[in-house]
């Protein structure tokens, strides 16, 4: 099978390390991918919003599944693109339709579609231009801390928790007045804060069954013991400790079971991954949000745990046949840690040389913001390599990765060190 993977980060080389491995994939191309991808199969210099000059290549290069790695193509309608094109409809894509993406296209659609199925999620009102001063009245009474959220895209940057009024006030009238964060923020809204301790949960579903997916926990902020600036992901721990099977048994019942009856209820066509974003408030699993895609850096531990042919589930996927399926999971734990360049997440330089990738290693090494000149491959990003490997417990798993990663150089490198922290004891 000829199979084409759009993306170009340490998710989407992930993905490709782990597509072939499928004996069913003959020939893997990788758009654009990275100086990683390129280990794993053909990468090709196209733009994953190009749905035009995607459709030609697809057609000259005989495709027969194109997996979508970020969400952005699938909030713009490529599943429906291709569908909608008789010499495509063929081909097997893995993402949902346009509205279904709507889940992480638009929070507010989220969490109507939560309150719609009885979903548990904080407590929340939208706002936009034409009710403003109904959101400044509704924020001077909000209880604090309050969440603030971009309706739509915001490459993970549209969520502010603000924990003092007068700040609340000003950042909601940078969003909606001021397009702090352009289109994306036109729409805000604003949400209970929930304390607790989050994870992330991924199915594959073809719209009527799903499949569950190792759990991970990822780590957003920039500096040890999540202090600091939030980042995309700064490494990631699969499975979670506290996710117990009677926490699982939780989750099942009151969200993904909910989730994916709500998707057949409201012919929302979806054929991928659904990831949820979850909070454990107590001992309760609450909803922060959907994604319709896999997260970074959490790909990079889910994906060496998933012991199932991925190409295979992908095509049952398709099929419509998950329901048949049992998937297969490494019992071990999984850590990445996340080497990020000098700066980041603020400005930071591309085109460092990077030393060290041909030493000899125990762990995967994913590239994330990486590309190959020449003989060499440089830094072209702020999260440039995801290091993983695996042990008995999270603190073997982690150390591993750090003893890896010390072996790697580049000008500015940094990473943290206590990946996983709260489980090594």
């Amino acid at each position: 099978m000829h199979i084409l993977l759009l993306g170009s980060g340490g998710r989407e080389h992930a993905l490709a390390w782990k597509l072939k491995q499928s004996p069913s994939c003959t020939r893997l191309y990788i758009a654009p991918g990275n100086a990683g991808t390129a280990q794993c199969g053909e990468n090709v210099n196209m733009g994953v919003n190009d749905f035009d000059k995607l459709r030609d290549f697809v057609l000259t290069h005989d495709i027969q599944m194109v997996v979508v790695g970020p969400e952005e193509p699938l909030v713009k309608g490529i599943y429906d693109f291709f569908k909608a094109d008789a010499s495509l409809a063929h081909v097997m894509v893995i993402g949902p339709s346009k509205a279904a993406a709507q889940l992480e296209g638009s929070k507010a659609f989220a969490k109507a579609f939560m309150q719609r199925h009885h979903i548990p999620t904080a407590p929340y009102r939208e706002f936009d231009a034409h009710n403003f001063d109904e959101g400044v009245a509704y924020l001077q009474t909000h209880a604090l801390p309050v969440v603030l959220k971009a309706d739509g895209l915001a490459a993970g940057k549209g969520v502010l928790i603000c924990h003092d009024r007068n700040e609340a006030i000003a950042e909601f009238e940078n969003m909606i007045r001021q397009s702090k964060f352009g289109d994306a923020g036109k729409k805000v809204v604003v949400e209970a804060f929930l304390s607790g301790i989050e994870m992330s949960v991924f199915v594959l579903t073809d719209g009527n069954d799903y499949v569950l997916l190792p759990s991970a926990k990822d780590y957003k902020r920039i500096a040890e013991g999540d202090t600091g600036l939030n980042t995309g992901g700064m490494g990631a721990v699969s499975p979670v400790p506290f996710a117990d099977t009677a926490f699982m048994q939780q989750v099942e019942e009151k969200i993904i079971k909910p989730t994916i009856a709500g998707l057949r209820a409201e012919q929302l066509e979806y054929k991928g991954f659904v990831f949820f974003g979850l909070i454990k408030v107590d001992d309760a699993p609450y909803v922060i949000e959907y994604n319709c895609r896999m997260g970074d850096p959490e790909t990079e531990v889910v994906m060496p745990r998933l012991q199932t042919d991925l190409v295979a589930l992908f095509e049952q996927t398709c099929r419509g046949q998950l329901a048949t399926v049992k998937v297969a999971q490494d019992p071990r734990f999984a850590v990445t840690v996340m080497a990020v360049s000098g700066g980041y997440p603020g400005d930071y330089q591309k085109g460092y040389p990077i030393a060290g990738l041909d030493q000899p290693t125990d762990a995967m090494v994913f590239h994330a913001g990486t590309l190959q000149q020449g003989d060499i491959v440089v830094t072209h990003g702020g999260r440039v390599l995801a290091v993983t490997s695996f042990g008995e417990t999270p603190a073997q798993a982690a150390q591993a990765s750090l003893q890896s990663l010390e072996k790697i150089q580049f000008q500015g490198i940094y990473y943290r060190r206590d990946i996983g922290y709260e489980f090594f004891r």
